[in-house]
């Protein structure tokens, strides 16, 4: 799987959001500077070069829809920035989180929850 440029996430995100989509209907959904007709068609072009979105033709138009999960990139993305930044340390991903983002009292309840459940899993 390859590495999805800011752009190409921006589309793959309202992608799988709206699961199939026309041009129209992804732009449709970008909240501030709505890129222009051209440029997400380029976008999804690439994306289907890379292999994440394919296309059903219908009448002149394409519909498109993600062959790449969501969960699939999401956890591909995640053991890559464990790799590169956290030598592939979950444990030292949550204490950096824990040392450079005020975290409330919820969510370090909601994480001490998380590993609670994974601990009588095993």
């Amino acid at each position: 799987m390859k590495t999805l440029t800011k752009a190409e996430e921006r589309v793959m995100q309202i992608l799988w959001k709206l699961e199939n989509a026309f041009t129209k209907d992804i732009i449709a959904l970008f909240e501030k500077n709505k890129p222009s007709y051209t440029t997400v068609a380029t976008v999804l072009t690439i994306l289907e070069q890379k292999g994440f979105v394919s296309h059903e033709k219908i009448g002149n138009s394409k519909k498109y829809s993600a062959i790449v999960s969501k969960e699939s990139y999401s956890q591909f993305a995640l053991n890559g920035m464990l790799g590169n930044y956290f030598e592939g340390s979950l444990s030292k991903l949550v204490s950096f989180f824990s040392e450079h983002k005020q975290l409330d009292m919820k969510e370090l309840d909601e994480i001490i929850e998380v590993i609670k459940k994974q601990k009588k899993g095993q």
